[in-house]
């Protein structure tokens, strides 16, 4: 069974989406087991506080490295074995093969930050650091449940079909996904491609990989 580990300030907010569709199947089947760690939990005053202002100034609070790095040791002593990513902006862009590597390993544990970010030497605690993109999010629990979600769906007999995955965009080197269409084939005067109807099925597999070359140039 596959294990994630959330460290956060907000274990609530993984309530809602664990329990929706894929990952809640997942879950249900026993393929995942997700558990969510308060690092309040982990502050030793007894005001249980996890942030401090900056040294040298400046706007906003940073999460403090005692309760933070108690959390990752906690963590890493439930599971020896344990992959800890950091979610920051200033980490290296999450991908789809990055989400196929995570399925190789047993599990990970996810760090999510809150207010103006971490005390740096947490970082020394921590085996990589990722990031969604370029903006900031208000904390690192959504970007969280996105790697989650992505990692998820890739382990073995989570989605229905198995070619899903393998089809998914990103899977080949950053490439898009190419147009899907359903029926009807007319939708307010707006055709499906002939190709895809022609039932050639060499011609529909050149049409796919022309459409998702295209696709990618276009929008990356």
């Amino acid at each position: 069974m596959f294990y994630a580990q959330l460290l956060t300030l907000f274990p609530e907010f993984f309530d809602s989406p664990l329990y929706c569709s894929i990952p809640k199947r997942a879950i249900a089947a026993g393929i995942v087991n997700v558990e969510a760690i308060q690092i309040r939990d982990f502050a030793t005053d007894k005001h249980h506080k996890v942030d401090d202002s900056p040294y040298g100034g400046g706007p906003g609070m940073l999460m403090k490295p005692e309760p933070v790095v108690a959390s990752i040791r906690a963590a890493r002593e439930k599971h020896p074995d344990t992959h800890v990513v950091m979610l920051t902006p200033s980490g290296t862009r999450f991908t789809q093969s990055k989400a196929l590597e995570f399925t190789e390993k047993p599990g990970i544990t996810l760090l999510c930050g809150r207010y103006e970010g971490f005390d740096e030497r947490i970082c020394d605690y921590v085996d990589e650091q990722i990031s969604l993109g370029d903006y900031v999010l208000s904390g690192g629990e959504p970007a969280a449940m996105s790697v989650l979600d992505a990692v998820i769906r890739l382990l073995p007999d989570v989605l229905g079909s198995p070619e899903s995955a393998v089809l998914d965009s990103f899977s080949e080197a950053g490439i898009l996904d190419w147009p899907h269409y359903t029926r009807p084939e007319i939708f307010e005067g707006k055709r499906v491609p002939d190709v895809l109807l022609s039932g050639n099925h060499a011609s529909i597999e050149r049409w796919r990989r022309e459409q998702s070359l295209l696709r990618s140039q276009r929008r990356k």
